[in-house]
């Protein structure tokens, strides 16, 4: 990947999710609320398809997955489901496109990394496509082809925008450590190699070729260090979740160029601090870390802690303004 020194990430923006099924009015949402760094809404209160798991199996390429009770299940060739997916991915872009018109600057853009994904579709037999080293391999090969194809149409409908992929791995350290439970429930599948787990993820940082890629996860104990490694120009976390036991690799990834996008406004509805005190804790970190506070513009994105599938649509909007003045509290005043 190239250097991503030159690129100018925005200074707030949102996870991915948001409540409600109304495509036009969430895009209208994000672009009104980040001027300078909007992304592409997930609505998964519209059902199965539009959920993180069953939008992403919707972009793979010739591999197909349906809705079981059990959960999403690889299979054969595109049924409904997979219909479904894509056609409300198609119903965001409209709307995205819409709002975007003329827009210059940076666009993200989300999808289920391929650990993720791998620890939540099924095999035939029921058990996760991790319990099968060849299936993981092509899950992430098929993976690699539809963000292709998905980045290669985003560009065509905002042909201004810089992209910025983020790949959601809330299932990363579980996968990391072999706490993903088997079909049963009684029984987790082996912990997965971390050379093979890193490898994994730079073949799919390299799909954006010179464009950004960011991995979040609002799982405690992100592996700092391995995202760094994969090339990620950026990790996105859950801020509420670190411990000081993350302090030298945030400070490591903080001077090796990595942008850190802080989850600091709750995911669902909660009373709101002030924007000074929702990065409170950001600054706290800085001092402890012996970083220059000059640096925090430069190396941090505000966001909520999480997708905001579970708000009010209120609180939502609240949020996604509560970020954008977050960030500008910490730009003027990073002491």
């Amino acid at each position: 990947m190239s250097d991503d020194s030159q690129f100018r990430f925005g200074a707030a923006t949102g996870v991915g999710s948001m409540p409600g099924g109304d495509a036009r009015e969430a895009a209208k949402t994000v672009t009104g609320s980040f001027e300078d760094f909007p992304f592409l809404p997930e609505l998964p209160a519209r059902g199965p398809g539009a959920d993180m798991i069953g939008r992403t199996a919707g972009m793979l390429v010739e591999l197909y997955a349906r809705v079981e009770p059990s959960g999403w299940r690889i299979g054969d060739r595109p049924g409904r489901d997979t219909k479904r997916a894509r056609s409300w991915l198609g119903e965001d872009l409209d709307a995205l496109e819409e709002f975007t018109q003329e827009y210059a600057g940076p666009l993200k853009v989300q999808a289920v990394g391929p650990w993720t994904l791998a620890a939540a579709l099924e095999l035939k037999n029921g058990e996760a496509a991790l319990s099968d080293p060849g299936a993981c391999r092509d899950l992430a090969a098929s993976l690699a082809e539809g963000l292709r194809l998905h980045l290669a149409e985003v560009r065509r409908r905002v042909p201004g925008a810089q992209l910025v992929l983020q790949l959601d791995e809330p299932s990363l350290t579980a996968v990391l450590r072999g706490q993903v439970k088997s079909a049963s429930g009684y029984r987790t599948h082996r912990a997965v190699d971390r050379q093979v787990v890193e490898a994994t993820l730079r073949d799919l940082v390299a799909v954006h070729g010179d464009g950004p890629v960011v991995v979040h996860s609002c799982a405690p104990d992100v592996p700092f260090a391995l995202l760094r490694r994969a090339g990620a120009a950026a990790v996105s976390f859950d801020f509420s979740l670190l411990t000081e036991r993350d302090d030298d690799a945030i400070g490591e990834a903080v001077e090796g160029g990595t942008r850190l996008f802080a989850g600091v406004v709750p995911g669902t509805d909660a009373p709101l601090s002030d924007p000074a005190g929702s990065v409170m804790g950001v600054r706290t970190l800085w001092r402890r870390l012996g970083l220059h506070p000059g640096l925090l513009a430069e190396a941090v994105t505000v966001t909520p802690s999480c997708g905001l599938a579970g708000a009010s649509p209120a609180y939502a909007r609240q949020a996604l303004a509560h970020c954008a003045r977050a960030a500008r509290s910490l730009a003027d005043n990073p002491e």
